[in-house]
């Protein structure tokens, strides 16, 4: 199994990798797909299932599926062009691309929120269609947006989760067990192995230069969220509290206050600095979603800003480390809400950060392992229950926890010789049977928990 880092960690927009880049990523090939096709097309019709109904709209999944029929896509997303773009499609009721003759299309009517249809691949499913002249439908896609902004059709997601075809790796590990056994055997740190399997993809030049963009853009993230105070959008009026709190951090800083407790409130602040961006429809990083997005950038900056000896020089280590974790999170379970709730976003993330953090202080691959599986044990049956569909409550102070978990676990790995009871492999099984066996009330369907327990209007 080969997962690239970047394919783990992809720059993107917020709210959602699953319900805001994933479709608008579904979008673009959808138009791939017809610029390649005999038919003479005319319009567009796009209808939403399970989740992506459910939560889309509070999750701008329709948005982001016009846009993306525009033309538009996560990597290269400009706010100004979009609500243009969106601006004359409600006007005009037409879309324009590259390659395509002009394309019907009228929001209100061929934009669907299906609640009653579910796909049966997965809980975030959408189907794009093109229609002839007559407005018969002439080509049709089912796609499945599986968390982090990884898309796939339905005839990709029926073949398996495993479509890696490239050149084989030099360290193919598809556990974590396996990962140690290569660790031992080959004398390599879990990065190393990581860089390893990179380079022999895509060169070193690119490993180098693609971990310093990933971290420029974690960074001018943090930043952004540390220095913009206001209302976040979305209609449930949360007041964005992460310039205020890194404010009064800095003042008690000068005057020498700070008690040893008030760690915790750093790496909170960069955390929901992270995450009142993406609620924001700000530029973020998956991480390995959106909705997780905040923890490995808080946790890293932790890092480099409180802790000792903390070099740059060890980022690329860092996302190494959490990228292997985060492949086989991916591989052996889920990291998508809709499909096995929050543990797979928040834990996911919490157990690649304590397992980048726990290595860039030295921890051994053993120690490692041990860190990221802490993190993840104690998130096990965390549901996804966001207020009103938005990524906001209880999505942004629970990254601020996810990132102190992080540290807590690595810390304690690092207390250890790496010997402990569960496997990381037992905790990923165990969140996946967690994630088959909860409600669908509690997977990003806001039908439950806090949704319906918090007056959201």
């Amino acid at each position: 199994m080969f997962l690239s880092v970047f394919d783990m960690f992809k720059v993107g927009i917020g709210p959602s990798s699953s319900h805001t880049m994933g479709p608008m990523v579904a979008a673009a090939r959808f138009l791939d797909l017809m610029r390649t096709s005999p038919f003479n097309f005319a319009g567009l019709r796009a209808s939403l299932h399970g989740s992506l109904a459910f939560t889309g709209v509070g999750h701008a999944t329709d948005r982001a599926t016009i846009l993306g029929l525009a033309g538009f896509t996560p990597q290269d997303y400009d706010a100004e062009k979009a609500e243009a773009a969106l601006q004359a499609i409600n006007n005009t009721h037409q879309i324009t691309v590259p390659d395509l003759p002009a394309l019907k299309f009228d929001p209100k009517t061929d934009m669907i929120f299906d609640y009653d249809v579910k796909l049966t691949g997965h809980a975030n499913g959408m189907m794009l269609m093109a229609t002839d002249a007559q407005g018969d439908v002439v080509l049709r896609e089912t796609y499945y947006s599986i968390g982090g902004g990884f898309v796939m059709t339905e005839a990709e997601l029926a073949a398996g989760k495993d479509t890696d075809e490239g050149a084989p790796i030099p360290y193919p590990f598809k556990s974590a067990a396996e990962m140690l056994e290569m660790a031992k055997a080959s004398g390599k740190t879990i990065a190393g192995m990581k860089r390893a399997n990179e380079v022999s993809r895509n060169g070193e030049v690119h490993l180098r230069e693609g971990s310093k963009r990933l971290w420029q853009v974690m960074n001018d993230c943090i930043n952004r969220g540390l220095e913009t105070g206001g209302t976040l959008p979305g209609g449930l009026s949360v007041k964005r509290r992460a310039k205020g709190i890194h404010d009064a951090l800095q003042a008690e800083r000068g005057m020498n206050l700070q008690a040893p407790h008030t760690i915790n409130d750093w790496m909170s602040v960069y955390a929901m600095a992270v995450n009142e961006e993406n609620a924001a429809g700000g530029q973020v990083v998956t991480a390995p979603t959106n909705g997780a997005a905040g923890v490995m950038p808080a946790t890293l900056r932790y890092y480099l800003d409180h802790v000792p000896g903390a070099s740059e020089s060890h980022i690329e280590d860092f996302l190494l480390t959490a990228a292997a974790i985060g492949g086989l999170v991916k591989f052996n379970a889920s990291i998508s809400g809709a499909e096995a709730g929050c543990q797979a976003e928040v834990g996911s993330a919490a157990a690649m950060s304590a397992a980048g953090l726990c290595a860039v202080m030295g921890g051994t691959p053993e120690q490692v392992e041990n860190a990221a599986e802490i993190a993840l044990e104690h998130h096990l049956g965390m549901t996804c229950d966001p207020i009103k569909g938005l990524v906001q409550v209880p999505c942004i102070e629970r990254n601020g926890l996810g990132a102190i978990k992080a540290v807590s676990a690595a810390s304690l790995a690092l207390r250890g010789d790496g010997t402990h009871l569960v496997p990381l492999d037992a905790c990923i099984e165990t969140m996946r049977q967690t994630g088959a066996d909860m409600s669908e009330k509690y997977k990003e369907t806001s039908l439950g928990g806090l949704a319906v327990n918090v007056p959201n209007c």
